[in-house]
């Protein structure tokens, strides 16, 4: 499976973005796709993920009631929706998918990630 993550940018704080992760190859197998986050000096972050198949999610409490993860299986697309945003939401994003689940939040039950895209929120 290979992911490719998009749509970050600079925006202000209150502000939304949209970030994208596109993924090809094996995507049939694939059991859960999830959004990580990692501001320079921290570890990686769980932020949201969805069970491929039937779209259970699953967010870090940081950010429930702001973000909301989406999936379009027809495009083999997961989608990342950003609103009320703040500075502490800096940070490099990045997509993975694992192909036997759980739906999880830990790094290490994930075999694929894309490349980061950099969100970074003025105050």
């Amino acid at each position: 499976v290979q992911l490719q993550a998009f749509g970050g940018g600079l925006v202000q704080a209150g502000g939304s973005l949209s970030l994208t992760c596109a993924a090809s190859g094996r995507t049939f197998s694939t059991h859960t796709m999830a959004w990580f986050r990692q501001a320079p000096g921290k570890e990686r972050e769980f932020v949201a993920a969805i069970v491929w198949s039937v779209g259970n999610r699953y967010y870090v409490d940081s950010v429930k009631g702001r973000f909301t993860i989406s999936r379009d299986n027809a495009d083999n697309t997961v989608y990342l929706q950003m609103n009320s945003l703040k500075p502490e939401d800096t940070a490099a994003y990045y997509c993975a998918a694992n192909l036997r689940g759980p739906l999880t939040g830990a790094p290490g039950a994930y075999e694929y990630w894309g490349q980061g895209t950099q969100v970074t929120v003025s105050s």
